[in-house]
């Protein structure tokens, strides 16, 4: 095998056409690796050998598919520090954020491993005598999975482990940007007594890889995450095969501060929800909607705790907030300060470019205050450390303000009455509600996804997520 980290089709390690070079964004003279570039033909080969692996892997047996997912499960765990370092270092989220991210993707294998002996199917009486029904769920069949660069091994997993324990074949496109940690997965995996073609990694372009696979009519089924206009483009290609889809798209989440709200408690939720990860998430809170009674105590409380926030290398200690993730999402995040500014918007901290002693793609975190709900700023998906504090007169304009966006993933809402948390949960148009929490942050055995155009399909993760990996056989039996 050569130096460059190759694909993984049927069973076997193979070069690609070409290959990329992956690194650093917290120094970028640390190349962490050259990835081979899987060819629009391999991406046929291994959907291929997924179908043909996937026919073995759904008649094996219940304690070896549990086996296996607990034996992938027990590896990410006890490597957790060596694999979360290897993924901040790729992704420039926090030592200790790629340390949970890597342990959070041990529980879903774990999870999933249970969920394989809990498949328990249903018997009813016929409306006719004599006649018994009953109904199964079985395998989807061949899965294609394209995950995001922001969370390079959880939101894989979270995909991954549910297909692998209803008994379907998986064809994994990871994000270009971090290929080092999809690669390592795949390495655990590929020691597992899987059938051939039952796993299958393919490193390459959205435009190369990821256009043959969506637009495959080989494949049973694709769950996608990532921007709202790459969402639409796959679910266009993949209606016209009639193949099921599963997406998770863009989010403008607001958190709620209302006028009895605990102000420390307002800033650490909004501080971990909006800057944490660098901001680069599909739950983070971009927006914060604030009751004008303690609109200006809660501005000063969360600027000072933006003062105290260290920028900084992945990896070095005490860092809390991490470089972004390329060049281009440094120049998009910087050029939308300016552009929030040039639409009236006032900004009270951060914002600007951070040199620190090796050469990355560092910015200081942004907190924007004198917003309206209708600014380009509080519309558009941004992805990085930017918050908006938008002012409001009371609940009805705040919870107005919180649903009139065109995405519904995750609401906050910050208050010590509990009547006002009640109302909150049952009016926010989002597909998670959070009170007294950070927008961010998900349980693995509960549904995740969004309403309006965050998401489309059935829900992921919990024991949710069999509506998208099985289908459904209804039988009928006279005795």
């Amino acid at each position: 095998m050569s130096s460059v980290h190759a694909l993984y089709i049927n069973g076997q390690w193979v070069d690609g056409d070409s290959h990329i070079t992956n690194n650093n964004p917290s120094d970028l003279t640390d190349v962490i690796g050259d990835y081979a570039q899987a060819s629009p033909a391999q991406v046929e080969d291994a959907i291929k050998a997924a179908r043909n692996g996937q026919k073995e892997w759904a008649k094996s047996g219940l304690e070896q598919r549990y086996g296996i997912l607990m034996a992938i499960g027990d590896e990410l765990m006890a490597r957790k520090e060596e694999l979360g370092r290897l993924l901040s270092r790729e992704e420039g989220k926090p030592l200790a954020e790629g340390m949970g991210e890597v342990g959070r993707s041990a529980q879903f294998f774990h999870y999933y491993a249970a969920e394989v002996l809990r498949q328990i199917d249903e018997r009813v009486d016929s409306v006719r005598p004599g006649v018994e029904v009953d109904t199964r769920r079985e395998p989807v069949g061949v899965v294609g999975i394209i995950s995001p660069w922001n969370f390079p091994m959880a939101t894989a997993v979270w995909k991954i482990a549910p297909a692998l324990a209803f008994g379907n074949a998986v064809i994994f496109k990871p994000a270009n940007l971090v290929p080092a940690s999809a690669w390592a997965l795949t390495e655990i995996i590929s020691r597992q007594a899987l059938p051939a073609g039952t796993f299958n990694l393919l490193m390459g372009s959205g435009g190369s890889v990821g256009e043959a696979l969506i637009t495959s009519p080989a494949i049973n089924a694709l769950t996608f995450t990532g921007s709202l206009e790459v969402g639409r483009r796959v679910a266009a290609a993949t209606a016209g095969n009639l193949v099921k889809c599963q997406l998770e798209m863009g989010s403008k989440n607001a958190l709620i501060v209302a006028e009895d709200a605990d102000l420390d408690l307002a800033v650490e939720a909004a501080f971990n929800g909006a800057y944490s990860g660098t901001g680069q998430k599909c739950t983070a809170s971009s927006r914060l909607i604030v009751h004008a009674a303690v609109h200006d105590a809660f501005v000063e409380k969360l600027t000072a705790r933006l003062a105290k926030a260290k920028v900084g290398p992945a990896l070095e200690e005490g860092v809390q907030i991490g470089p972004v993730a390329d060049a281009r999402q440094l120049d998009s995040n910087l050029s939308w300060i300016e552009r929030g500014q040039a639409d009236g918007a006032t900004l009270a901290f951060g914002g600007e470019r951070v040199e620190c002693a090796s050469e990355g793609y560092f910015m200081a975190p942004a907190l924007l205050v004198d917003t309206t709900n209708d600014m380009a700023i509080n519309r558009e998906e941004v992805f990085g450390p930017i918050a908006c504090v938008i002012k409001v007169a009371d609940m009805d304009e705040a919870i107005a303000m919180l649903n009139d966006t065109n995405f519904g993933l995750t609401a906050g809402i910050i208050t010590d009455s509990l009547a006002l948390a009640n109302r909150f949960k049952a009016e926010a148009e989002t597909g998670c509600v959070m009170v007294n929490l950070p927008t961010a942050g998900t349980d693995y055995h509960v549904p995740f996804g969004g309403r309006k155009d965050s998401s489309f399909g059935p829900r992921e993760q919990g024991r949710y997520a069999r509506e998208f990996y099985t289908v459904v056989k209804t039988c009928y039996v006279k005795a």
